[in-house]
């Protein structure tokens, strides 16, 4: 047995931080839970599958997120989603920009992740060029370019006319059952979402491991967070070039829980153990910089990833986190089309709903 007396606070954090990933990367490995896959999936196949739970997972966070930091009084104020003198302008841009990206690299940043653990090579040059550009907009030659606008006084005063307070979550979560619903249009099918319903729980986890857990260190600091990954991957390289004065944190612990998780899922589920992506001439190594490069400068604008701000962000009703996300997925889709009308939008496996595959194999039978 594990005696946690003998572990001082932040290293029980990292260590629930760490199985928190590997539940993470296990549940996405085994259902290739996808925010940018949701959006392949319906442009070329129209199914909805991956879209559904990927809204479920936004309802339960928000959810659960809820109820946890009722009943554990945590006070996400200091959360960086809830930041007040937020500039919008820059959100968008942020989110445009990793929308772009996600697409043209086949994956976000949770996505590649997953993708490098279960064999696909080329997801690692895309989450080297997330890590290098998410520094370099932080603390970096972008950051000098990026303050112009970040930094910019007649943006951020037309952005402080809308308070970046946290919505109702009733004006959340009605617009968002309805969107479940359209995807669904069936009970049988949403109950069949428990993929969607893990990852909203998890976010919900990694608000109690930071905001309960976390509020006792003595020892370090530890910022009241939860599931995000571009800055957390920044944050991993770091971590690796430099082990002997880099601290291991919340954030690193959960991208190699990640990465763990999913390796270790994939050799129980080799269908997609080894992803044809890194086979097709369309996802050359170019793609993948030009990608990673787009999302390690959005993540950064736009305060978190399709994860970081499409959950965590999303679970703390914040409406910098709503901009985002719209940001990010409206400006994947544009992109997504245009791809796949250029014949450069992989597809490598079909997801779609058990029933209609049930209904199809019944009318094939009666034919």
């Amino acid at each position: 047995m594990l005696d946690l007396e003998n572990y001082e606070i932040f290293q029980i954090v990292n260590l629930s931080a760490f199985i928190l990933g590997l539940l993470f990367g296990a549940i996405a490995q085994k259902n290739q839970f996808c925010f940018s896959g949701s959006i392949k999936d319906y442009i070329l196949t129209d199914s909805t599958k991956r879209a559904a739970s990927v809204v479920m997972a936004i309802i339960v966070a928000i959810i659960s997120t809820y109820f946890v930091i009722n009943i554990n009084e945590i006070d996400l104020s200091e959360a960086i989603y809830l930041k007040e003198n937020v500039n919008y302008f820059a959100i968008i841009l942020g989110g445009s920009l990793f929308g772009i990206g996600m697409m043209i690299a086949d994956g976000c940043s949770s996505r590649h992740l997953v993708k490098f653990a279960q064999g696909d090579p080329y997801s690692l040059v895309t989450l080297v060029f997330i890590a290098i550009f998410a520094f370099a907009t932080t603390r970096g030659f972008v950051n000098e370019y990026i303050t112009l606008i970040t930094r910019n006084e007649t943006l951020l005063s037309i952005s402080s006319y809308i308070t970046n307070e946290p919505l109702n979550i009733f004006i959340v979560l009605v617009p968002l059952f309805i969107f479940l619903w359209l995807l669904t249009k069936r009970v049988s099918r949403i109950l069949s979402l428990k993929d969607g319903v893990v990852m909203g729980l998890l976010v919900a986890v990694g608000w109690y491991i930071t905001g309960v857990i976390g509020v006792e260190s003595i020892e370090r600091e530890i910022s009241i967070t939860s599931v995000t990954f571009v800055y957390p991957t920044a944050q991993t390289l770091e971590f690796f070039s430099f082990f002997q004065v880099t601290e291991l944190s919340f954030g690193v612990s959960i991208i190699l829980g990640v990465i763990s998780g999913a390796f270790i899922m994939s050799k129980f589920n080799r269908k997609y153990s080894f992803g044809c992506t890194s086979n097709l001439q369309h996802s050359k190594v170019k793609y993948n910089m030009i990608g990673g490069a787009l999302m390690g400068v959005g993540g950064v604008l736009a305060i978190g990833c399709t994860v970081g701000q499409g959950l965590t962000g999303m679970s703390t009703l914040a409406i910098a986190s709503v901009v985002a996300i719209c940001s990010i997925m409206g400006s994947a889709f544009i992109t997504a089309k245009y791809l796949g009308k250029k014949d450069k939008l992989p597809m490598c496996f079909i997801f779609e709903w058990d029933d209609k595959k049930e209904d199809e194999a019944k009318r094939n039978f009666q034919i």
